[in-house]
């Protein structure tokens, strides 16, 4: 991966919403199933790795950790403690007319419409059937509601290795 194009994926600053509170998923803005609430602050968390995502999704994303989960991946140290959070930032991947235009050919992509947050919250005791992790998608600062939804996270999640502790991203330093 291009240090460029993470240092500049990082940079990208589109408003989200505010956090609500972590209780439940009684909460209207927190996610069905696990309870899972957008934190306050979570722009400001330190970025981890970069993605694109090709296919249906077609997106670029950033992931970005928090306190406890930047110690935990810089230290390798897995499975990640509790209160660790992972927060995936993603917006639609669109050509950039106008670098393009800059460097000659079509060969620069940009962030473009923000489609939604996804944030990945530690937890051993509370969410013991799902690895430890629980989950939430957000869409213009809302829990999405569809409890379908949420299902499908740990789903995809099981397929990764136990001891990386069920997470995609890697460490990008």
């Amino acid at each position: 991966m291009n240090a460029v194009w993470l240092a500049a994926a990082a940079a990208l600053v589109l408003p989200f919403g505010v956090a609500g509170s972590a209780n439940g998923p009684d909460q209207p803005d927190n996610s069905p199933i696990y309870g899972v609430a957008l934190p306050a602050g979570y722009r400001q968390w330190q970025v981890i790795s970069a993605a694109h995502e090709a296919g249906n999704l077609d997106d670029i994303r950033v992931i970005l950790g928090n306190p406890l989960a930047v110690k935990a991946y810089r230290a390798g140290k897995r499975p990640f403690p509790d209160g660790a959070m992972l927060a995936r930032v993603a917006w639609k991947l669109v050509p950039s007319a106008r670098n393009n235009a800059v460097f000659g050919k079509a060969q620069s992509f940009v962030a473009g419409e923000a489609t939604n947050v996804q944030i990945s919250r530690k937890d051993a005791k509370r969410y013991a059937a799902t690895g430890g992790w629980g989950y939430g998608q957000f869409e213009n600062g809302k829990a999405n509601p569809d409890p379908n939804l949420m299902q499908t996270c740990f789903a995809c999640h099981a397929k990764l290795p136990a001891a990386e502790d069920f997470v995609f991203t890697r460490y990008a330093p």
